[in-house]
C-alpha cells in the first residue's frame, strides 16, 4: 500500500465532498455561506489573517523539552533557573513568538512542549538558547517543523479571556 500525505488525503476528501454537493452547478460553501450540517461559514478574511492554507492549517516549529544532562543544581539555583525559564516563556509569548507552552505532568523525562510562530527551526533554536534553563543544561530542546491548525494563532487572545490568575 502506498503512503499518502495528509494534504493529499484531505484534497481527495474535499474533491469527493464538493462533487457530492454538486459544486459544478455553481453552488459552493463560499457562495452560500453555509456548510453541510449547518456549521459556521468559511471566513476567508480570518483564514488570510491567520495565515491558513486551504485546509485551515499552517506551519510552526514545535519544541519538545526534556530533562537535560545537568540536574545537579541546589534547590535555590534550580528555583532561580525555573523562574528565568518562566520569565523567558512570558517574554516570547508577549513578543508573539511562542503560541503554546506547557508542561507534561507525568513526571517523565519529557518535560514540556512549545509551539513557536517562526518560519524556521533555526529561528526557534535561537529563541530556545535565550532560556536560562537550557543554557544551564537543565533542559534540552528538540525542534521540529510542524503542520498544525492556523487557529492556534488565536490561543493567546482566548487564553487571556479565560484565565483568572496571572501565571
Amino acid at each position: 500500500m502506498r503512503d499518502a500525505s495528509l494534504p493529499g488525503i484531505l484534497a481527495g476528501a474535499v474533491i469527493l465532498f464538493f462533487a457530492g454537493m454538486g459544486c459544478a452547478s455553481g453552488t459552493s460553501e463560499e457562495s452560500t455561506g453555509l456548510r453541510e450540517g449547518g456549521g459556521a461559514a468559511y471566513d476567508s478574511l480570518l483564514a488570510v489573517e491567520l495565515g491558513a492554507d486551504e485546509y485551515g492549517m499552517r506551519t510552526y516549529v514545535m519544541a519538545l523539552l526534556s530533562a537535560g544532562p545537568n540536574q545537579d543544581q541546589d534547590s535555590i539555583e534550580a528555583a532561580a533557573l525555573q523562574r528565568g525559564h518562566m520569565d523567558n516563556i512570558s517574554r516570547m509569548a508577549e513578543d508573539g513568538q511562542l503560541l503554546v507552552a506547557g508542561p507534561f505532568i507525568d513526571g517523565g523525562p519529557l518535560r514540556g512542549v512549545y509551539v513557536f510562530d517562526v518560519e524556521t527551526v533555526e529561528e526557534a533554536r535561537a529563541l530556545t538558547e535565550t532560556d536560562p534553563a537550557v543554557r544551564a543544561g537543565r533542559l534540552e530542546m528538540e525542534l521540529h517543523p510542524w503542520y498544525g491548525p492556523a487557529a492556534l494563532m488565536q490561543v493567546k487572545d482566548i487564553n487571556e479571556r479565560i484565565t483568572r490568575m496571572a501565571p
